[in-house]
């Protein structure tokens, strides 16, 4: 039982200082001050992902970098400040563990982005700009470009740009136009000469334009080397050409704007007849959400600045000012240059051991467990899996989750030439997975046509575990085969993300993926699994249990926790109480984290890394020393009430005493002894870059190089 009282310590919070009084040792762990907001912790991993732009990354990663942050950013506003705002027009008043309201959240949000933003645009005019000049890459100003380049621009704007512009008045007669969500606008004020006049309109740039526009292919008589590209800003070649769009009107000024719009679906699916259809629907209203955010150049006018705040219903607050470019999201467009003299070295991943190229999936898993840790080790084998389970006239059945497969996806091709073939096929798509919606519907339609038998999941649940069930005729009788991941189906995302995965023959875990299937595709209340771990039905129950099996074994006790993110109260307090008893507690935890850790009397057992790398750290591992008897578990579950109790996930048990030693010594201690990229957390909240703390000439260890290079094993030994 969690014990009562008050304690005293000072906290640095996104809303300012915060004093407990400490009366005794006996400490109330629901006090909100132990606990950090999650908002302010998911803008704190931003920011680390914008501070990858002055590591030691090639040129065009670290733009890539700046791209990533924007886009996060873009996507923090259109759904966690959306609802906030929508809980306030709700009249919602209430707060979270950490205590902080929706009004005062927003309040610290606006505060410390409006900061963050100032920083990357600075990023981007006194660092990035610059240097991408010095390697060849020129983003000029409309401005500064030569008269000649000038004109061939406005060839070329006649030729290519001005047949899909629509500008759009404001004014009495015509309504205020839609602005639809991210897209890059120009607000104009022109005049009429002959009545003296003054209006506004509004021209959207197409995003079928490519953002930066190389100059070359329209000025061949441009003068740059082999090795040199130039770019200018699409808007600012609009903006230099409006007179085309409005003849006989004098061009008073054009300003960039963007909005950013409220794109949280709420989906009412009790009473949706065809989820499929609803989504549709939705994705439809998505870009009539209201908006959330104002995005405009520093220099537009005030009375611009207000027609645009009284039109769209915006207050001040969500206005936002910069004197760079809107939208750095579009230098993703920089990224894809071949130049690889700026960008990582290509890395090639190696087999998963125990795979031979030569041997049939089926027979090496008869044979042994294969284990992946992608994507230092390849995906293929996965890929492999289901093409063999496709072609092989022995597999009666293949039944798969699928939550984002990308573009072109392999996987659902194989899965539909299994049913060409004449396997009983089923896969669950998770038509709900957030900006993925539109992908994963033209997959389920296409994987239906093909004759799959698709379904949508669960009502009221996201199905977000990644599994893979092969049902197989042999000699002895029916085997299954199972695959089991943190990460999805993708192989985009698979050579940029870290994930775990196991493929293995395990009978028990065959049970366990067919009993879950049937409670994902039919009306099964299955509630207890042999091996897995299965939110929302025993996930939380077992957790909290192996946390408090630690705590009775006090200062012999260690916990060691890989995940994204640490947000559910319940868990850290249970964490709180373990570190309380002695236990020593680890946590790599990428991105938010609510818990405080290295507080006096509650959290001094607890550490918390955070890893950003080349790659997106994106598996999730739960051990438990349990007295020299571990128990270890992987999965795609992070510690969130939206993963434990509003979807549907799996953990699995890692039981093979050697792969388990294997993942303990040389994946979670190697995460634990990152000196280069890893960040500490502290009790105020502020992160650390560990780098900082390391003693001059001691070299920094980075682990994601480490897994790049297994012939460092001794180095790490060593340390």
């Amino acid at each position: 039982m969690e014990q009562t009282g008050t304690a005293e310590l000072e906290t640095t919070t996104g809303n300012g200082s915060e004093r407990l009084e400490l009366e005794s040792r006996e400490i109330d762990l629901r006090v909100p001050s132990l606990y950090i907001n999650r908002e302010l912790s998911h803008i704190e991993f931003n920011r680390r992902v914008l501070h990858e732009c002055h590591a030691e990354h090639p040129l065009l990663e670290r733009v890539k970098f700046l791209a990533i942050f924007s886009t996060n950013m873009d996507e923090f506003f259109m759904v966690r400040v959306s609802g906030l705002k929508q809980q306030m027009l709700l009249g919602i008043t209430g707060s979270k563990a950490d205590g902080l309201t929706p009004r005062e959240q927003l309040v610290a949000i606006h505060r410390v982005v409006t900061q963050l933003f100032a920083e990357s645009n600075s990023i981007w005019l006194d660092l990035l700009y610059p240097q991408l000049a010095e390697a060849g890459i020129k983003v000029d100003s409309y401005d500064n470009l030569k008269k000649r380049s000038q004109q061939k621009l406005r060839g070329y704007f006649e030729r290519e740009i001005f047949p899909v512009l629509t500008p759009l008045a404001f004014d009495p007669s015509r309504p205020f136009p839609h602005i639809s969500n991210l897209s890059l606008n120009l607000a104009v004020m022109i005049k009429d000469p002959a009545k003296n006049k003054t209006s506004f309109a509004r021209v959207k740039v197409p995003s079928i334009l490519p953002r930066l526009m190389p100059l070359k292919p329209i000025d061949p008589d441009e003068l740059l080397t082999p090795t040199e590209q130039k770019f200018v800003w699409v808007e600012e070649v609009i903006a230099a050409n409006l007179d085309r769009l409005f003849p006989g009107m004098e061009i008073v000024a054009a300003y960039p704007f963007r909005v950013t719009r409220n794109t949280d679906m709420e989906i009412q699916e009790e009473e949706a007849d065809d989820l499929l259809l609803t989504m549709e629907e939705n994705l439809r209203r998505r870009h009539f959400g209201s908006v959330v955010r104002l995005e405009i150049a520093e220099k537009t006018p005030e009375d611009i600045r207000e027609t645009l705040i009284t039109n769209l219903r915006l207050s001040n607050y969500d206005v936002y000012t910069t004197d760079g470019p809107l939208g750095l999201s579009s230098l993703w467009q920089l990224h894809s240059l071949e130049r690889l003299d700026l960008k990582d070295e290509v890395f090639q991943p190696k087999l998963p051991d125990g795979c031979r190229p030569e041997e049939n999936v089926f027979d090496t898993l008869r044979r042994r467990d294969v284990f992946i840790h992608r994507p230092f080790e390849s995906f293929g084998p996965v890929i492999d899996y289901i093409n063999a389970a496709a072609e092989d006239p022995k597999v009666l059945a293949i039944k798969q989750t699928l939550y984002r497969v990308g573009p072109n996806p392999p996987i659902v091709r194989a899965l539909m030439k299994a049913r060409e073939n004449g396997k009983q096929v089923s896969v669950l798509v998770e038509l709900k997975a957030r900006f993925d919606e539109e992908s994963n519907i033209e997959w389920a339609r296409a994987l239906e046509k093909a004759g799959v038998h698709v379904v949508y999941g669960l009502i009221g649940l996201k199905t977000h575990c990644k599994m893979c069930l092969v049902v197989r005729r042999e000699r002895e009788g029916i085997r299954r085969y199972v695959h089991l991941s943190t990460g999805n189906y993708n192989t985009i995302t698979a050579r940029l993300y870290t994930d775990i995965g196991l493929m293995t023959s395990n009978e028990e875990f065959g049970a366990d993926a067919t009993e879950l299937f049937n409670y994902l595709t039919g009306y099964s209340k299955q509630r207890e699994y042999r091996k897995y771990l299965v939110a929302p039905v025993n996930l939380r129950q077992r957790m909290l249990e192996f946390i408090e099996r630690e705590i009775e074994h006090g200062e012999d006790g260690h916990i060691i926790i890989k995940s994204n993110s640490l947000v559910d109260a319940q868990i850290i307090r249970s964490l709180y109480r373990a570190s309380q008893a002695g236990v020593k507690v680890d946590l790599i935890i990428r991105g938010i984290c609510c818990l405080r850790p290295g507080l006096p009397e509650i959290s001094e057992n607890i550490r918390v890394f955070s890893i950003v790398g080349r790659y997106l750290e994106h598996s999730r591992v739960y051990y438990f020393h349990n007295s020299d008897s571990p128990e270890m578990y992987v999965g795609s579950a992070d510690l969130m009430p939206r993963n434990i109790d509003r979807r549907v996930e799996v953990l699995f048990p890692i039981e093979d005493p050697t792969l388990r030693q294997q993942i303990l010594d040389n994946v979670l201690q190697v995460y634990l002894q990152d000196t280069d990229k890893a960040y500490v957390l502290r009790g105020n909240g502020e992160y650390v870059a560990r780098n900082t703390m390391v003693e001059d000439g001691i070299p920094l260890f980075n682990s994601q190089s480490w897994f790049m290079d297994p012939q460092s094993f001794k180095e790490i030994e060593e340390r």
